[in-house]
């Protein structure tokens, strides 16, 4: 389709003749996202015509087309000059039908023809995408206060105009995430909280029927459907943003609490697919990992369905769905960073805080030990799980999993070793300045972990560094001489001094605080007599 006669149809000021002329090159483009970069200077003139029929125009059809075009042009962050304007802006926000305070804007209403609803879910994907691609567009949207008219617009949108809440939930999800100014304002001054979690209620049916404790979904329920999932998915990535940064005060606190009640429901429901299932879990797991650690209580206190005695009453039934999910997505084995950093950042930081929550765990993840003849890395269990990743290649992956570890023994350096080997923990023990043992800083209950029989009689004879019982090697030493084996260490030691000083390796040593020097520095550090200002013997 020529650009050209469509920008001629447009000058001429026959919008039914640009109308046919658009749908034409919308049904040919609609799968276009890669464009000819000698047409630019046509399609930044088509853009800016098309604002002008737009303004121009009040016939829903004439004007949806237009809108439709725009949302394809605007896949090309190169021509978005003339919309990402504040002219061009306010047009797309009063087509949406979004109130910005001093500027022209309707609200919704129920009795919409089909025709203009769609005119309202048009506009809004312009602007999600015009917002995406680009930052002057995202200034403008801050400038003009569109964040505030889409939480105006939220509170109006019913059940009925589906497509109308998505997609003013997914640009006000844009719009935090690339602005940060628009987070503080949310989270301040418009109740985002609030009203977002007011739309997740909805949307997973919650019923409380405590404090912060939603009735658990009945066996015969139904899964979440795809409108009300699709819905739910937008809201948590927004609460996401704007739930960032911590705040402490009193009703702050007790929307975080309610957050937190609705995500344990959540991750106990379904939806209508497996993939669907997972993308919401996650989500909720994000979601959680933001909350504040005190207000994590909530995800085992539920008090009306109750819980184990031996957890102190506790309900542990939401942190073996963490583990599950955990599991499932070290069992993928791709996307570490993304799909397993948040969930063990959760667990990790929830045990920290929360005793009955580690003990859990520890018992599922840790067991006592009573075979130690495999290395602690081979096998299934969840345990040779993460071991194996404690020397994961990727630096936020391998800490994650050895924090989550450490935790679990209660940061005490002879436990994690016990249950890991010195090998894989080195790293860890590296960064936390713990190379020659002791524990880390938190604080810890006094209830201790006691060996079962066979790793007693089995310890004496565990390799420290590989965590097993290795099986007797023959000495390659036994049948030299000491001539021979004089030889052998100085040609040891010559080969150590000659990639030493083409700095092709640093041999380092261990300080007595548990830190790395280099190994001169390590051997004066720990040689040096203690100064004495004292004469006296």
């Amino acid at each position: 389709m020529s650009l050209t006669a469509i920008l001629s149809e447009i000058d001429g000021g026959d919008d039914k003749g640009v109308e046919k002329l658009l749908q034409k090159y919308n049904t040919e483009n609609s799968h276009t996202f890669a464009f000819d970069h000698k047409e630019e200077d046509a399609r930044i003139k088509l853009c800016q015509g098309l604002l002008t029929v737009l303004r121009r125009s009040d016939h829903p059809l004439c004007q949806s087309t237009c809108l439709e075009t725009l949302r394809i042009l605007s896949r090309d962050k190169r021509v978005l000059g003339p919309v990402a304007t504040k002219e061009g802006i306010l047009t797309l926000a009063g087509l949406a039908r979004i109130h910005l305070a001093g500027h022209d804007g309707e609200p919704l209403e129920e009795a919409q023809s089909a025709e203009e609803e769609r005119v309202v879910v048009e506009a809004l994907k312009c602007l999600c995408n015009v917002v995406f691609n680009s930052v002057p567009a995202q200034q403008v949207g801050a400038d003009v206060k569109m964040a505030e008219g889409l939480c105006a617009r939220l509170h109006l949108v019913s059940s009925s105009h589906h497509e109308v809440g998505l997609f003013s939930l997914r640009l006000l999800f844009l719009l935090s995430a690339l602005r940060t100014d628009v987070r503080g304002t949310l989270r301040k001054e418009a109740e985002t909280v609030r009203l977002l979690t007011g739309i997740l209620e909805r949307t997973l049916d919650v019923c409380w029927v405590g404090p912060y404790e939603a009735a658990p979904p009945k066996p015969e329920a139904l899964p979440i459907s795809l409108e009300n999932n699709e819905l739910a998915m937008e809201a948590l990535k927004a609460l996401f943003n704007i739930t960032m940064s911590d705040s402490s005060d009193e009703d702050h606190d007790h929307q975080l609490r309610l957050i937190a009640g609705i995500m344990r429901h959540l991750l106990m429901l379904k939806t209508h697919t497996d993939d669907k299932t997972e993308e919401a879990h996650s989500h909720a797991i994000n979601l959680l990992s933001n909350l504040p650690v005190r207000c994590l209580d909530v995800l085992i206190d539920v008090p009306v369905q109750g819980g184990m005695e031996i957890y102190g009453g506790k309900n542990l039934d939401l942190v073996q769905k963490l583990l599950d999910f955990m599991e499932k997505r070290i069992d993928k084995g791709t996307n570490y960073k993304e799909g397993l950093t948040p969930v063990l950042s959760l667990m990790t930081e929830s045990s920290r805080y929360h005793r009955e929550i580690r003990r859990y765990l520890k018992a599922q993840v840790l067991p006592p030990l009573k075979d130690v003849k495999e290395r602690p890395e081979i096998g299934d269990t969840v345990r040779n799980k993460l071991v194996r990743l404690m020397t994961h290649i990727d630096m936020a992956v391998k800490q994650g999993a050895a924090e989550f570890l450490f935790v679990l023994c209660k940061e005490s350096v002879d436990n994690l070793l016990k249950y890991t080997g010195y090998g894989n923990a080195a790293g860890l023990l590296m960064a936390r300045g713990l190379l020659a043992g002791g524990r880390g800083e938190t604080q810890y209950s006094s209830d201790e972990d006691s060996d079962t029989e066979e790793y007693k009689s089995a310890k004496p004879f565990i390799n420290p560094i590989t965590g097993h019982i290795e099986h007797p090697m023959p000495n390659p030493m036994e049948e030299m001489t000491e001539e021979q084996k004089e030889y052998e260490a100085q040609k040891l030691v010559n080969m150590i001094d000659e990639l030493s000083r083409k700095e092709l390796i640093r041999p380092m040593g261990v300080r007595k605080d548990g830190t790395l020097a280099p190994l001169g520095e390590a051997i004066h550090a720990c040689s040096s007599p203690p100064s004495s200002d004292s004469d006296s013997d």
